[in-house]
């Protein structure tokens, strides 16, 4: 069967078509994002402005335009940290309802964080042994642990890519005392769930999903995407910790003309790599490898499980 997931996120609205079936790989067949920054269309009061919500809803048709046109059964559309920390976010969920029929459904952090567990276990297997996941998103950062499909542990923190950006590097290139303050921010908040993942053991591997990592790969050396998505992509802290000094000294337009980094994402790279380091210093990993699934993929592998096998 043809499915749709139709992933609101902090940063884009992205619509993945894949070909799926029970016990099979799903096949992309079809990709329609929008960059919508919900995150940063947010009102002094924590709401998303009428304009971002009338913005919203003409992505989500479009979307849904796009899904019918590529011939899709079945649309199963989420919402992530942008929308769920919103304080209009059930007008929101509303006026969605109202105006393209969608019913959206707003996952929690922690339901982010094993969503994505399972992608990245269905992807590297069972030899993989005990994962520790890492994802930065636009709106959070999710972290993961564990030997089976579920994992023995989750979080969810307020360390996303974007959302770092608006609230602590306002210039660019940003202020020294900025990216400091900012790196003591993470950290901190980081350090505070550490102990609860220590107590299950060391990972046997550790995996970064997310277009924040990619890049951050990209620029450190990795294969480009064009290559292919079985060719290994790996990132070490040592050049990781070279790249956060030299993003921290270049403007937006500078990142956006090194490899891999799209203009869109430029500005808010620095403040993802800050994030990545602090993961992997504080988790004590070396070396991530890039897994080419995540959040979507996940959602696409639980809707197959509860298919029933012809």
């Amino acid at each position: 069967m043809r499915l749709g997931v139709l992933d609101v996120g902090s940063n884009t609205v992205h619509l993945l078509v894949v070909d799926a079936h029970p016990g099979a790989r799903p096949l992309p067949a079809h990709s329609h994002k929008a960059e919508l920054r919900l995150a940063q269309l947010l009102e002094d009061d924590g709401a998303i402005s009428d304009a971002g919500i009338d913005r919203l809803v003409a992505v989500i048709q479009e979307a849904l335009q796009a899904a019918e046109d590529k011939g899709v059964e079945e649309v199963l559309p989420f919402a992530t940290s942008a929308v769920r920390e919103a304080t209009n976010a059930d007008a929101l969920l509303a006026r969605v309802q109202q105006e393209t029929g969608v019913t959206l459904p707003v996952l929690t952090g922690a339901e982010e964080a094993r969503l994505t567990f399972l992608a990245a276990r269905r992807w590297f297997g069972w030899s993989a042994g005990k994962l520790l996941v890492l994802d930065i998103g636009g709106g959070s950062l999710e972290i993961a642990y564990g030997l089976d499909e579920d994992p023995d542990a989750a979080a969810s923190l307020p360390l996303g890519a974007g959302r770092l950006t608006t609230g602590w590097l306002p210039g660019d290139p940003p202020d020294p005392t900025d990216v400091r303050a900012l790196r003591r921010h993470v950290r901190a908040e980081i350090a505070r769930h550490v102990g609860t993942f220590a107590r299950h053991g060391t990972p046997d591997h550790a995996v970064a999903t997310s277009k924040t990592f990619k890049q951050l790969a990209r620029i450190a050396g990795a294969a480009r995407s064009g290559d292919g998505l079985y060719v290994q992509r790996t990132l070490s802290r040592k050049a990781l910790a070279d790249w956060v000094t030299k993003l921290a000294a270049m403007p937006s337009g500078r990142r956006a003309a090194l490899p891999g980094v799209s203009e869109g994402r430029a500005q808010q790279l620095l403040a993802g790599a800050l994030v990545a380091e602090a993961a992997m210093d504080l988790f004590g990993v070396e070396e991530v490898e890039i897994c080419p699934w995540a959040l979507r993929e996940g959602v696409i592998l639980r809707r197959l499980d509860h298919l029933p096998t012809p």
